[in-house]
């Protein structure tokens, strides 16, 4: 038997699995993870001194005498095997895993409400939380790392959870934090500018989400793709077992929109010569994209699509994405996690369409992120907005101060522009600026419940602000 299949053996066994050297204890297994910035290969003396009895590492990596060692060529990869025999013997759900710049969270809700209402028990992972029946958790990253996602899908299973659907991050595919899960569903909603501190050239962030329809021996079974978004196109003709969804003619699951308004619309669909029609209170076009990605995964996994307009009818997506606040004066409030400039502009555009009086906007961007898309991000809110309320969103360790200043060139064509850095402050200015008829967008932290400044996470929730700010009006 060689050294790996010992260390499968110790982990059938029960020994621990680890990849953090300072969470090992005796009798673990450690496994030495090339990371972006520092080697895990670094930290194999500190796992074996505290107690690991086996190491899995990279070619060519010296481990201590006496301790079980396998050099393979994907430790990353191995991981994913080795928490599959660790957490997996019962099997997992089927696994959708969705991802894109945008619209992940909100088509994964959809598809969850699809999928309840067909009587399926469903979990979720994602940007908002980690959830199924009977357990709920925040999340602390769209897509968790590799064993925790692995103990995750375990657990579901032994609950009874026969699907579980999966925000998929660009940064989680460049990770490998999927290996050892075969995605029966893969869909891709949308490619826009963003993370390009991580990825550097939109054609390395495309590279990154293409690896979840394109893998080798990792690459998901199905797959959907929104024939809307031009990334969406390069990718479907990579995969031309691929069924495209989109309100483009040549899209395979076809929506028009039948009316939208603020309060929301009405979708046909068509496919395979079916029609069908679902009220929605979402808005939007790219949220009609949305309704129809989670409708093409109904439709892969054999449902009715009859039975999608009493699942949808009142599925308002998730929480912050176009999330509606109460106002007593007839102002229609709205809190969405758009943060890249597509996103933003998209929402302000959709806001400024259907809408009957001025569209206020109060945004931000955030600090030790990709300062390229500062500017981007005022000029989509000054094609849109009657009036813009720059602010902070999360500066971390930036100065906030500078990245408004790095903003404001962007907001040169907006006809009218107020600034303040504190946030709240910020909302209520767009609050009182607001008339009856009016929509106010609070733009970038959506569900978020903290604001990070400096190495502080400080309670702040545009949701609860706005509610309370509304209720004194």
């Amino acid at each position: 038997m060689d050294n790996l299949r010992q260390i499968e053996d110790l982990v059938r066994r029960g020994a621990r699995l680890c990849s953090h050297s300072g969470q090992v204890t005796a009798g673990d297994v450690f496994v030495a993870l090339p990371g972006t910035h520092v080697d895990g290969a670094r930290f194999v003396p500190e796992a074996v001194s505290r107690g690991a009895v086996a190491v899995v590492t990279a070619r060519g990596v010296a481990v201590p005498a006496g301790v079980l060692h396998a050099e393979v060529e994907n430790p990353g990869q191995t991981l994913g095997e080795l928490a599959r025999i660790a957490y997996g013997g019962g099997g997992y759900p089927c696994v959708v895993g969705i991802t894109g710049t945008n619209g992940k969270t909100t088509t994964t809700y959809l598809v969850e409400a699809i999928l309840a209402a067909s009587g399926r028990k469903v979990g979720v992972v994602g940007t908002v939380a980690c959830r199924w029946p009977g357990n709920e958790a925040p999340s602390s990253m769209t897509t968790p790392d590799v064993l925790t996602l692995h103990q995750t899908l375990g657990r579901m299973a032994r609950d009874g959870v026969d699907t579980a659907v999966l925000e998929v991050s660009s940064h989680a595919l460049h990770q490998n934090r999927l290996a050892g899960i075969a995605v029966e569903i893969g869909v891709f909603t949308n490619l826009t500018q963003d993370h390009l501190d991580y990825h550097h050239t939109m054609e390395e962030y495309f590279a990154a989400k293409a690896l979840l329809f394109h893998a080798p021996g990792k690459a998901c079974r199905l797959a959907a793709i929104n024939a809307d978004d031009p990334w969406g196109r390069r990718l479907a003709q990579s995969r031309p077992d691929a069924v495209t969804f989109g309100l483009a003619e040549h899209a395979d699951v076809r929506g028009c929109v039948q009316r939208m308004d603020l309060m929301g619309m009405r979708l046909a669909m068509t496919w395979q010569g079916r029609r069908w029609e679902v009220a929605s209170p979402l808005v939007g076009a790219y949220n009609a994209q949305n309704l129809l990605a989670a409708q093409t995964v109904g439709l892969l996994l054999g449902l009715d699509p009859n039975t999608f307009a009493v699942a949808l009818e009142h599925a308002g997506g998730a929480p912050g994405r176009l999330e509606r606040v109460p106002h007593p004066r007839g102002v229609h409030v709205f809190v969405d996690y758009a943060h890249t400039p597509d996103a933003l502009d998209k929402v302000c555009a959709t806001l400024r369409a259907v809408g009957k009086g001025r569209l206020i906007v109060v945004f931000g961007c955030g600090g030790d992120r990709d300062p390229g898309k500062r500017p981007l991000m005022g000029e989509a809110v000054a094609r849109h907005a009657h009036v813009a309320v720059v602010t902070s969103d999360n500066p971390r360790s930036e100065d906030p101060e500078a990245i408004i200043d790095a903003v404001m060139p962007g907001l040169a064509q907006a006809p009218r522009v107020l600034r303040e850095s504190d946030r709240r402050t910020a909302i209520a200015l767009a609050l009182a600026e607001a008339r009856p008829g009016d929509a106010v967008l609070i733009a970038g932290k959506g569900h978020e419940s903290v604001q990070i400044i400096g190495q502080r996470r400080l309670p702040f929730s545009d949701v609860a602000v706005a509610r309370e700010l509304a209720a004194c009006a």
